[in-house]
């Protein structure tokens, strides 16, 4: 099936799960910043909470409603069967994502999502790569701050380098931002659950084709002091290196050996301690199903930070690339990485599959190797920032 074969359907862009905290950001940008003309749908479970949330949208050209659930297979078929393009912000999608991913990768419909869950994204690779592959799908998971900013960074940082030479990045993380119940309730799952990830990443393996000629490895760094940034950096535990990897052995321009590295980073020695600890705390609590449920409550998904708090946050993500005797230091920022942001890149990739001259892929791949530059000039347009801050 082709992608001139969908052109037919009724929606450009179905947004499922619109009703949450982040699906109704996303849906605000949406209607807010939505080229003339698109059609688009509201989709969730409750139809009257649609229609309240559509009814208050900006704009002349109201989207329609959408009633689906995740219980219900045969309506996330239809909603597939109708749309180019499916953005869904309904997790933890370990839990509640499959069908929707089977759905779209069996009728060619474009499929993201805000997963940080590694363990899902393998699984789906494994279920549904295939499939995908024959119908034209592109499935594309973590299109929030989980993993644009280091993606999309890590790639415009790639593209500062000579070409042809082994190169090596290390990403730097910093944030002023208040952590979503939707990531909260992801990472306790994801620890809860640490040995389904490792059967999931070692099943993924088996059926990956392997690199033939060229290296890409993403080894998690040692905690240290990095003058290059001035700053105590620590190895990030998040899916961020894993899509970094394998956009970079998807991309011959990464070069015939490549390493990245991501880290957060941290001014005083004694943060980067407390989150040492605050990272081992909730591993531990994690594995006991009664603190789990505890910390879990203590920010449900779908609730959030106020306007107010959440434009007083920002983050940061410095890259330093290096090879063929040339270094560069980059950067990518921007405001409110949890909420604002994420609904700004999420919305934006979707509108990049539904628009873009984009290069031609299928199956499971990453915005890096979806969309790349077409989607860095769309964020960098929206107000999320690309630099070069130096060369050496």
């Amino acid at each position: 099936m082709s992608r001139l074969n969908r052109t037919d359907r009724p929606y450009d862009l179905v947004l499922f799960g619109a009703t949450g905290f982040v699906g109704t950001l996303t849906a605000e940008y949406l209607a807010a910043h939505a080229p003339e003309g698109l059609r688009w749908a509201l989709a969730g479970r409750s139809t009257e909470k649609l229609e309240r949330l559509r009814d208050r949208l900006p704009g002349a050209d109201r989207p329609d409603v959408l009633r689906a659930e995740v219980s219900d297979p045969a309506s996330l078929r239809a909603l597939a069967e109708s749309a180019r393009v499916v953005a869904t912000t309904v997790g933890p999608y370990v839990q509640y994502g499959e069908e929707l991913v089977a759905a779209c990768a069996d009728t060619g419909a474009d499929y993201l999502d805000l997963t940080g869950e590694p363990e899902f994204v393998d699984l789906m690779y494994v279920r549904h790569d295939a499939r995908a592959r024959e119908t034209g799908a592109r499935l594309l998971h973590a299109c929030g701050f989980d993993s644009v900013p280091h993606d999309l960074g890590v790639w415009f940082t790639v593209q500062q380098l000579p070409e042809g030479v082994p190169l090596t990045v290390d990403g730097f993380v910093s944030a002023n931002a208040t952590i979503s119940g939707g990531t909260l309730a992801s990472a306790l799952g994801q620890f809860a659950r640490y040995r389904q990830v490792l059967a999931a990443a070692r099943d993924r393996r088996r059926h990956e084709p392997r690199l033939v000629g060229r290296r890409a490895a993403a080894p998690a760094g040692a905690p240290r002091y990095a003058p290059e940034v001035d700053a105590w950096v620590l190895p990030l535990p998040t899916i961020d290196p894993q899509i970094v990897h394998r956009s970079a052995k998807s991309l011959e321009r990464y070069g015939p050996d490549f390493r990245y590295r991501h880290y957060a980073a941290v001014r005083r020695l004694p943060v980067a301690v407390g989150g040492v600890a605050v990272v081992g705390g909730l591993f531990a609590a994690a594995q006991v199903p009664p603190l789990r449920r505890l910390v879990s409550g203590r920010l449900q998904p779908g609730e959030g930070p106020s306007a107010e708090k959440r434009a007083r946050s920002w983050f940061s993500v410095r890259f330093v690339g290096e090879g063929g005797g040339r270094r560069v230091y980059t950067e990518v920022s921007g405001g409110d990485p949890g909420y604002d942001e994420t609904a700004k890149m999420f919305a934006e990739a979707a509108l990049s599959l539904a628009f873009d001259d984009l290069p031609p892929t299928s199956g499971q791949v990453t915005t890096a190797v979806a969309m790349g530059d077409a989607l860095i000039g769309r964020l960098r347009r929206a107000g999320i920032r690309f630099r070069v801050a130096a060369t050496r």
